[in-house]
């Protein structure tokens, strides 16, 4: 019998983990901060999630996000990765992925990490300069990503760390010292986002008081060509906007993202995509435990995509990747052709030199890059609707 193409049936998984420490001013994330004593219930609940799939899952990949996933105590820990190896069995080896802060990570938790099949932990660094974790509201102190680094090594064989650009008061210079430090740690996997000021955030308010000393736009383009200049001269891929790797070493559950396929989603604010239907979860953890335990579904928002949105959004993530859009490929996967969508949209950036393209691809030149989103935006907004 075969099985459905993987834009239809999910090889891979994620699993969301709301608490946190502490709330980061820039975060608009489903989070939740002071209720470590709902833990233990959130674990119910994502028990009755799971069991809601009827059997098993296996998958090829799976990635605990959060909040902070190692917030956990190591008991809790256990509980949470023992559910998720029943529900979504994945073969020894593959990339099981958690996101950490460096103030959670103990060898403790970092050895049970490894017992249960975790391979790769994205650490939340942003910064190495205690001055631009505190304009970043940032709990830990650049001391402890030391302590976290050397706790993960002997146990969890790829290590991936985040960065981020443009922090209010920053520099160029300043900035290269943070990707220079982050190499000397020898990471496998560097993922490097310019800040953005979420709507309602404590960050975007400030902003919006007059408080924060911002980067200049030209300032923040610079950190970003001066990064990929950087990561590349050491021997890594730029594979995706935000994400350097070196060979081997790609983030195998976000390519699946980027390719627009298919992924089961479980806890607060968790989205899943499953034969073309998009459900997103409630975002409030008290919400989402109250409506398990009472035997309701923590589903609040349920789309099934028309063909075209499909292919649009399909679009939209895959010339994210420096590969960018295969013809063939997307043909096949959305039923229609690249050029019927987005021809008449793109004709205009190939000549700007922001795309470019051959008989088999197009995708975003090293200008392109720097405006990726607007890109998108541009051939979304001229998308050609067939008759």
């Amino acid at each position: 019998m075969t099985s459905a193409p993987p834009w239809l049936d999910p090889r891979t998984a994620y699993a969301h983990v709301p608490f946190c420490a502490h709330h980061c001013g820039y975060c608009d994330f489903a989070v939740t901060v002071g209720q470590d004593h709902t833990v233990e219930l959130y674990l119910d609940a994502l028990e009755l999630e799971l069991k809601r799939l009827g059997n098993p899952r296996p998958v090829e990949t799976i990635f605990l996000g959060g909040g902070t996933p190692t917030h956990l105590s190591e008991p809790q820990l256990d509980r949470l990765l023992t559910l998720l190896c029943h529900w979504f069995p994945w073969p020894r080896g593959n990339e099981a992925s958690i996101e950490s802060t460096p103030d959670s990570l103990t060898p403790g938790k970092c050895q049970l990490l490894a017992h249960h099949g975790i391979t790769r932990i994205s650490l939340g660094v942003q910064s190495f300069d205690s001055q631009t974790l505190k304009s970043l509201d940032r709990a830990h102190k650049s001391d402890q990503i030391a302590e976290a680094v050397e706790a993960i090594r002997p146990h969890i064989p790829a290590l991936s760390l985040d960065l981020m650009f443009a922090a209010p008061g920053t520099t160029l210079e300043a900035w290269l010292a943070d990707v220079q430090t982050a190499l000397a740690w020898n990471p496998q996997h560097l993922s490097t986002y310019g800040l953005t000021y979420e709507k309602g955030t404590p960050l975007w308010k400030a902003r919006q008081r007059g408080e924060l000393n911002i980067v200049p736009e030209e300032t923040e383009l610079a950190m970003y060509e001066a990064t990929i200049d950087t990561l590349t001269a050491h021997g890594f891929e730029h594979y995706e906007v935000s994400n350097f790797a070196r060979p081997g070493h790609r983030c195998r559950h976000n390519e699946r993202y980027w390719a627009n396929h298919a992924y089961y989603g479980v806890g607060t604010g968790a989205a899943r995509y499953v034969d073309g239907s998009r459900e997103l979860n409630v975002r409030n953890t008290t919400d989402y435990i109250r409506k398990l335990l009472a035997g309701d579904s923590p589903t609040y928002q349920m789309e099934l995509l028309d063909p075209i949105e499909r292919a649009s959004e399909t679009a939209a993530v895959q010339l994210r990747r420096a590969q960018g859009i295969d013809f063939a490929g997307y043909a096949e996967q959305c039923g229609i052709g690249f050029d019927e969508l987005f021809q008449l949209g793109a004709e205009p950036l190939l000549v700007q030199g922001l795309l470019e393209q051959t008989a088999e691809s197009i995708r975003l030149t090293r200008r392109g890059f720097c405006v990726a989103d607007g890109i998108v935006e541009h051939l979304l907004a001229r998308r050609t609707t067939p008759s």
